[in-house]
């Protein structure tokens, strides 16, 4: 999974999505051998000779300026989120080095403290490669009570929740609409391999998906993109039953590779009742202090 690779794969899944008629290319009933635009028709609208484009897609340019990349994503008529997306994964392609393992994770005291700070809302610490880094009980019993609660403090036992998400059975059916969590979790994993091309961690979770779960496969697939800062998700919790909950991503301000994630619930509403409850079930006795 090279820089380049991952950028013509990305120029042509979004080519192949666009429709001629929503760029005002007329095609006047034509049996057309692609469903989206050709290549030359990207070119053209971007103001770009076809070898030149032909060669980005085919990883074969070693180089693409700002402007040029500018007017590939008005071609192709890109978003802002995907338009950044898509200065990451050339600059990728520029800068890449030898792989080398990154340092392992952990926590800092002051994310330990904003942990603690959080009182009872359930909040999860995530790495670059999600797995939990941390959780409180809360987000515990919410999102995995059927694992250990202890399970993040050592890296060989630590959850990974995109795996959680795809190849765990409990995950899946928690979420109501697992279909739109799974976009979601695909979607961050592309922001952040556009970002680190060459970490064999997050290459091999990527690996380890593709192989196993032929869901993941076809979504990865699709190169699509999506930002998660706040998301809402219907949960059927097994012991409180249904709710709907707000996840809002939050970036370390110490850590950029890391994020944590809070879930939230209306006050009032029946979803911060089961939160509550949810809460009572499963704080100990004693006060408790977070992973």
């Amino acid at each position: 999974m090279t820089g380049s690779g991952e950028l013509g794969g990305f120029l042509k899944a979004r080519r192949a999505q666009l429709r001629p008629g929503e760029v005002g290319i007329k095609t006047y009933d034509e049996r057309r051998r692609v469903p989206g635009l050709r290549r030359e028709e990207v070119a053209l609208l971007a103001g770009i000779s076809v070898p030149y484009y032909t060669r980005l897609e085919q990883g074969q340019s070693h180089r693409a300026s700002p402007e040029i990349l500018d007017a590939i994503a008005q071609a192709l008529c890109l978003t802002d989120s995907e338009r950044t997306h898509l200065r990451a994964l050339a600059d990728a392609k520029q800068r890449r080095q030898p792989t080398r393992r990154p340092a392992p994770e952990r926590v800092t005291d002051a994310t330990k403290a904003l942990l603690a700070a959080l009182g009872d809302a359930p909040t999860i610490v995530l790495g670059r490669s999600t797995e939990v880094l941390a959780w409180n009980r809360q987000a515990h019993a919410l999102y995995a009570g059927h694992l250990d609660f202890e399970a993040p403090q050592k890296a060989a036992t630590r959850p990974n929740m995109a795996r959680l998400v795809f190849l765990d059975a409990h995950t899946r059916e928690l979420y109501s609409g697992w279909l739109a969590k799974a976009r979601a979790v695909v979607g961050n994993l592309r922001i952040t391999v556009a970002r680190h091309a060459d970490d064999p961690v997050l290459l091999g979770l990527i690996g380890d998906l593709t192989v196993n779960s032929p869901e993941f496969a076809k979504l990865w697939a699709d190169h699509r993109i999506k930002t998660c800062d706040v998301s809402e998700y219907e949960l059927r919790h097994p012991l409180v039953g249904t709710m709907t909950i707000t996840q809002q991503t939050l970036q370390s301000p110490s850590q950029p590779d890391q994020f944590i994630v809070v879930s939230t619930a209306p006050a009032g509403s029946p979803s911060q009742t089961a939160l509550n409850l949810l809460a009572q079930a499963t704080t100990p006795a004693k006060a408790h202090q977070p992973v």
